[in-house]
């Protein structure tokens, strides 16, 4: 995996101290998605599977909100984390 072709992915709230991780990288594959990297991550199993469960993950990529069908490109970077309610 070279730098050229990678996706930086960050996690943000409850889902960073959970998954005990602030951000890690992977290979941007042709055609993937937000959603499939999602279900990528969640197929770790343990904690992870969370990011595929009964609980909604709200994703952004390149700090602009969007939906599960994005495609990625290398070099973009996808930040997970859990709708935000305020008060």
């Amino acid at each position: 995996m070279t730098a050229d072709n990678t996706i930086t992915v960050k996690f943000f709230a409850r889902l960073r101290e959970e998954l005990e991780t602030a951000s890690l990288s992977v290979e941007a594959e042709s055609g993937l998605t937000a959603g499939r990297l999602l279900h990528s991550l969640a197929a770790r199993g343990g904690n992870w599977t969370q990011l595929d469960g009964a609980q909604p993950v709200m994703i952004a990529v390149n700090q602009v909100m969007t939906k599960p069908d994005k495609v990625l490109q290398p070099g973009d970077e996808v930040a997970f984390f859990p709708p935000v309610t305020g008060g």
